[in-house]
């Protein structure tokens, strides 16, 4: 797919405590931390790099939709509904507060995670076709 932008490159995501916070990407996420001070910390995960800012309290990445529903900003991908399941599984036994996996009407299926600042993740069951060819 061609275009004036090639990928995104980095994702802002707003924390209370830095150094709690980048604890908990590393150790359920298996983020890797390249950087950290009191004011964010530079991780990578998910073939992106994520900051996390330390924020004014209550502040999160989440948006309320139309509806007044909460709506998360980002989606994860994951390589099919037998991945999906391992990883929601894992992610309960770990702690990791989820949502139930869900059929919305298009293909795969999904899951809601959050983070300990309650910022709100989604994860697909299907990798994007442009990816899917990229991996080995």
């Amino acid at each position: 797919m061609g275009g004036k932008l090639v990928r995104v490159g980095t994702t802002y995501i707003p924390v209370a405590d830095v150094e709690q916070s980048s604890e908990w990407y590393v150790k359920n996420l298996e983020a890797i931390l390249n950087y950290k001070d009191k004011d964010k910390a530079i991780l990578n995960f998910a073939n992106q790099s994520f900051f996390l800012v330390h924020s004014k309290e209550n502040e999160r990445a989440n948006f309320i939709d139309k509806y007044e529903k909460e709506c998360f900003s980002i989606t994860f991908e994951v390589d099919g509904f037998q991945a999906l399941e391992a990883l929601h599984h894992d992610f309960k036994q770990i702690g990791v507060k989820v949502g139930e996996i869900e059929n919305r009407g298009h293909a795969g299926k999904n899951f809601i995670f959050y983070d300990l600042d309650g910022n709100q993740f989604d994860v697909w069951s299907e990798l994007s076709p442009a990816f899917k060819g990229k991996l080995i």
